[in-house]
């Protein structure tokens, strides 16, 4: 048996450091935060141990106890205090978000990144304008699913999604990720940042986002849930690959300065192809459903959930990320301290 090659000689302690192909530390991670404009108060989140969404009274303190960590980049959501049919709260001035990050961006050096959406300000959770024959089929009591297909009418919630963008900005936003799947949305936005003296505000495109079961706790975090039908028609199919590729390039194409892949674990393949073919920043988002499943484990006594998050986000890491959200963030950032 010729025993020359033995890979354990690398696997010490003293050398393993050493050697580690793939390194993971505390500012390569965003931790999202939820504001709520409805409560005075920090309410749990019941499917997300740990997590809670806070009134923007707390939205200063709440970033604070993210930068205590190590984490240097939040991504702000918000839950309105009303909703109507275009989602209008979702670019007010004195919207949630908008107030909750001119106070955080006024007090504290943390990144402030925003989600540009729709779905947690339209009374129907869609993530854009509602076609008429689909509201009427709505507000008719039928609930069984999305019909014939124009649910949401895509070019004309490309104009709110701008409003909404330039309106975080001059919030104090350091960054805008659009999440819409709306076709086109990051040349809309992009445009309208440039015409609006923004030209220098990165955008972070959710570029390849799937129609995933892994964000059902998210939806009850920022109360976002459609009120009928789904959105597999503007978001992708779990089974496609290559339209990944084509997703990607065209908001490359279209000025987005970050692409990233929703969800993570699920598509670690599709992470690393990005990685592959573009040179673009590449991120990955860690979903609420991933987060509560080893939450779910960990309260069982079947696993230590601080070790197995760890290993998951190094492996989204490892798969081509250079900068990933995730709810673990700050668990995370302190076991590396």
């Amino acid at each position: 048996m010729d025993l020359t090659r033995r890979p354990r000689r690398l696997r010490g302690d003293g050398v393993r450091g050493l050697v580690s192909e793939t390194s993971l530390d505390a500012s390569d991670l965003v931790a999202p935060i939820f504001v709520d404009a409805t409560t005075e108060e920090r309410v749990p989140i019941e499917s997300m141990p740990g997590h809670e969404r806070v009134p923007i009274s707390e939205a200063v303190a709440r970033v604070e106890e993210v930068l205590a960590t190590g984490v240097e980049a939040v991504l702000v959501f918000g839950i309105p205090e009303s909703k109507d049919e275009r989602g209008s709260r979702a670019w007010a001035q004195d919207g949630v978000v908008q107030e909750a990050v001119r106070r955080i961006s006024a007090e504290t050096d943390a990144y402030v990144i925003t989600d540009v959406c729709l779905c947690e300000y339209t009374d129907h959770g869609h993530c854009g304008v509602l076609a008429s024959e689909a509201r009427e089929r709505w507000e008719g009591g039928a609930h069984d699913g999305d019909g014939d297909g124009l649910t949401v009418k895509n070019d004309e919630t490309l104009d709110l999604l701008a409003r909404t963008a330039v309106s975080h900005v001059e919030a104090g936003a350091d960054m805008v990720a659009p999440s819409a799947m709306s076709d086109g949305q990051v040349g809309a936005i992009r445009e309208a940042l440039d015409d609006a003296g923004h030209e220098n505000v990165p955008v972070m495109a959710y570029a390849v986002k799937y129609a995933s079961a892994f964000y059902g706790p998210f939806r009850d975090a920022a109360d976002g849930a459609p009120a009928f039908g789904d959105r597999r028609h503007y978001q992708m199919d779990p089974a496609n690959r290559r339209e990944a590729m084509r997703m990607a390039a065209r908001d490359a194409e279209e000025g987005a300065d970050v692409l990233m892949v929703k969800p993570a674990l699920p598509y670690l393949d599709v992470v690393a192809d990005v990685r592959r073919e573009f040179d673009h920043p590449v991120a990955a988002y860690n979903v609420s459903g991933e987060y509560a499943m080893l939450q779910a484990a960990g309260e069982m006594g079947w696993l230590d959930v601080t070790e197995s998050a760890y290993e998951s986000v190094l492996s989204i890491k490892r798969a081509g990320a250079d900068l990933i959200i995730t709810y673990f963030a700050e668990d995370i950032a302190a076991a590396l301290e």
